[in-house]
């Protein structure tokens, strides 16, 4: 008789026993908890400290006297909420006329920086014309070249053409924005092109296609460029200190520099919280005010199509 061989089993066959389930942590175990206390709330915390802290902490220095500024005993807290720095620092400085100055040159400044990345985006976009994407290319450098290489030669152009001490002289330089038009150039990416070419069908030149249908559906990125040339604006220091040297043409910032030369003393430094606060309470307005369209308005500009 032969002797049969055993059959070694066929590998495939043969099925694999399976892999105990991944053991999941209970949402509000003890290791859940350190992770997201660690990894989300305390980066959080630590980063909103650093950035409110010394706001409230000039806040409430704008309402210090002297004598509880500088001093060994120190308090967070103010002894009574008195407004004479502010007074100071109104009567001191003609803090009217600098705060005139910055608004016509927010406004003007701003209005017209985001017409042009507002028309800029859209030629990019949707107007065909020789090179389109080398121009874009330019628009990219740009937004890498730091503002202060420029500031020589503006100031020689606007100095000879008789814009020194003027609110246009402010303004005429800075009217382009890179960043406004590479967010906005983005964004208009993403829009479907058969809502358009359904305009465009219809007889609607590229004049009433951007102020009809693009922009109405391009809010929260319009806002978010709008805000953020809002705040470069008003915040703008070294430009308008170098081209204005009379009050009668300096913006707030600058106007700061003029109320620490008269208030140089330790006794000016309330006067000077005071100052600063008046400086940054629009900013803080404007912001809450345009703040639900942030989000949204960077995200829509970061998809690309």
């Amino acid at each position: 008789m032969t002797s049969l061989s055993p059959v070694n089993p066929d590998p495939a066959a043969t099925t694999a026993a399976p892999e105990p389930a991944l053991r999941r942590d209970h949402p509000f175990s003890r290791r859940n908890l350190v992770r997201t206390v660690m990894g989300g709330y305390l980066p959080l915390l630590v980063a909103t400290l650093v950035v409110f802290l010394p706001l409230l902490w000039m806040v409430l220095s704008s309402f210090k006297q002297s004598g509880e500024i500088v001093t060994t005993d120190l308090k967070i807290l103010p002894e009574s909420l008195n407004l004479e720095n502010y007074r100071t620092a109104m009567t001191t400085v003609p803090f009217g006329q600098f705060f005139l100055n910055s608004t016509i040159v927010t406004l003007s400044g701003a209005t017209i920086k985001v017409l042009l990345a507002i028309l800029t985006a859209y030629a990019l976009v949707f107007v065909r014309f020789p090179f389109r994407n080398f121009i874009f290319l330019l628009i990219l450098v740009a937004l890498m070249v730091p503002p202060q290489v420029s500031i020589l030669p503006n100031f020689i152009l606007i100095a000879g053409i008789g814009g020194k001490n003027t609110l246009w002289g402010i303004i005429l330089p800075g009217l382009g924005t890179a960043f406004g038009t590479f967010l906005l150039r983005q964004h208009f990416r993403t829009l479907p092109a058969s809502i358009l070419e359904s305009a465009e069908v219809d007889g609607a030149g590229h004049w009433r296609r951007l102020w009809q249908i693009v922009v109405p559906v391009s809010v929260p990125s319009i806002a978010t460029v709008a805000l953020v040339t809002i705040v470069t604006e008003w915040n703008d220091y070294i430009w308008p200190l170098i081209i204005t040297d009379r009050p009668e043409t300096m913006t707030l910032p600058v106007g700061l520099t003029l109320l620490q030369n008269n208030e140089s003393n330790a006794a000016g430094w309330g006067v000077l919280m005071a100052g600063a606060v008046l400086v940054i309470v629009p900013i803080l307005i404007i912001f809450a005010a345009l703040q639900r369209y942030i989000v949204a308005g960077l995200t829509q500009g970061s998809v690309t199509g």
